[in-house]
């Protein structure tokens, strides 16, 4: 055997040993991490499973939610005008006419190559007063005209401002511009006014408009949408907005002009929303099936056959985990039973298949909503309801029996890696003790070895007698 560099004494390899012996001290320890592993599998596959629970929760709340089914569609006889209809919307039709869209007042003010200064001789203010009477002070940084652009456009006033070319001053050959403002919103309810002086001043009436000087205009003068209902009746009505958008012209209906639509009559019709229905019957179809679909892969029994022609069973993370089998049979259940009027799920094409899995036919779901709307929309509102109560006793963050098992597990591995810790400890000093153990043993073998070597020599130095047969 080799001497090795910790057993000098001896020539025992002490490393190899005690790491042999180590290994079989740290199998308590292995046994628990292997438990630990198992634990944290089951965890990760818990979370998985519970956040599709959580989705088909959301989903179905929402479906189940007071009028999310009374869905209706919008539609204008022009390509000039759109239409969208809310909740409150009812079916029916009805005409209006678009008189004019709304616009936006842009005002450009004279000529000027600079901002003037005031009597202090420090830029002047501009003062800009809102529709309703608000003024907004502005004094720029200097008399530059890029400085009052910006000091304006950070206001935070009823305008924003930009510098426009204007040619030259044909007596003293500078570079003239104008101011041009826009308002920040259309309609009336957007206009303004441009003076030069304090708020004080203008307030006083000894501030400049600067609308009043020569060359200075407003381009584009603030104005509502307007339309009209039964236009030319003893009933016309007019309706203004500030955008081109007229909102609840009827209840739960908003119409949106364009400017090919002014001066025609635009026809409304508003409709039950049958196929905006089915999409969300088709989702919860859709998300209850993701969920079985999991809980079947999950608890499945694979069997195999060997070389030798027997047969073994293997389990998948959840086989036998019965409260996973009880959310899906929750679930199941929440799909499958009649409702409170007596119908069945089916009647509104959701049936149940032999595997467990859920089918939507369409097409029975448009015939019944024709049929029987507010009847059949109830009917999916209360399988929605079942099936948002279900998946919530499942995944509820608190008390949810899926996360109470998530939680159970967490404590569990939680435990294990204290144990584990633990073993760390006791092991470090195990291999310690032997270390010193095997240390003391090369430390005495090395003793004994050179009183081997020194009794060899003595015995070898010895005189050799010969005794004569004779």
């Amino acid at each position: 055997m080799g001497v090795s560099l910790n057993g000098l004494g001896s020539g025992l390899d002490i490393t190899s040993i005690v790491n042999a012996l180590m290994a079989v001290e740290a199998l308590p320890q292995q046994q628990l991490k292997s438990a630990q592993s198992t634990q944290q599998s089951m965890i990760t596959a818990l979370q998985s499973f519970n956040t599709k629970t959580v989705a088909l929760k959301d989903l179905a709340t929402k479906m189940a939610a007071p009028g999310a089914l009374n869905l209706f569609t919008a539609t204008t006889n022009s390509t000039a005008a759109t239409a969208t209809a809310g909740k409150a919307a009812l079916p029916g039709t009805f005409s209006v006419s678009i008189d004019r869209l709304a616009e936006s007042q842009t005002s450009v003010t004279a000529k000027m190559s600079n901002w003037p200064t005031d009597a202090t001789g420090a830029p002047a203010t501009l003062t800009l007063v809102d529709h309703n009477g608000k003024h907004t002070e502005i004094t720029p940084a200097s008399t530059s005209l890029d400085d009052l652009v910006t000091a304006i456009n950070s206001s935070g006033g009823p305008a924003k401002a930009l510098k426009v070319n204007a040619g030259t001053d044909p007596a003293t050959g500078n570079q003239l511009f104008r101011l041009q403002l826009t308002a920040t919103s259309s309609g009336q309810g957007g206009s303004f006014t441009i003076h030069q002086g304090t708020s004080a001043e203008v307030t006083a009436g000894t501030a400049t408009d600067l609308m009043s000087q020569l060359g200075a205009a407003v381009v584009t003068t603030a104005q509502d949408a307007q339309a009209t209902l039964y236009a030319g009746t003893a009933a016309e009505q007019v309706i203004t907005s500030s955008t081109n958008t007229f909102s609840n012209l009827v209840p739960g209906v908003d119409v949106t002009a364009t400017a090919e639509a002014v001066g025609k009559s635009v026809t409304v019709t508003i409709a039950s929303d049958n196929a905006g229905v089915s999409k969300q019957a088709s989702s919860l179809v859709s998300s209850v099936n993701d969920l079985l679909t999991a809980f079947a892969n999950s608890t499945k029994v694979t069997t195999t056959t060997g070389t030798n022609g027997t047969s073994t069973a293997a389990g998948s993370i959840f086989t036998g985990n019965s409260t996973i089998r009880s959310v899906a049979q929750s679930i199941t259940e929440a799909v499958f039973h009649p409702t409170s009027n007596g119908r069945s799920p089916s009647e509104l094409g959701i049936s149940i298949q032999r595997d467990g899995s859920y089918t939507f036919d369409e097409a029975k779901l448009s015939k019944a909503l024709a049929d029987d709307p507010a009847g059949t929309q109830a009917t999916l509102q209360e399988i929605a309801g079942r099936v948002a109560a279900a998946a919530k006793n499942a995944s509820d963050p608190i008390d949810g029996s899926i996360t109470s098992l998530i939680k159970g597990r967490q404590s569990e591995v939680s435990d294990l890696a204290r144990r584990i810790g633990d073993w760390d400890l006791r092991l470090a000093d195990r291999q310690q003790s032997l270390l010193k153990l095997y240390n003391q043993m090369d430390t005495a073998l090395g003793g004994l070895k050179a009183q081997q070597s020194w009794l060899t020599s003595q015995i070898a130095s010895l005189p050799t007698f010969y005794t004569n047969s004779k």
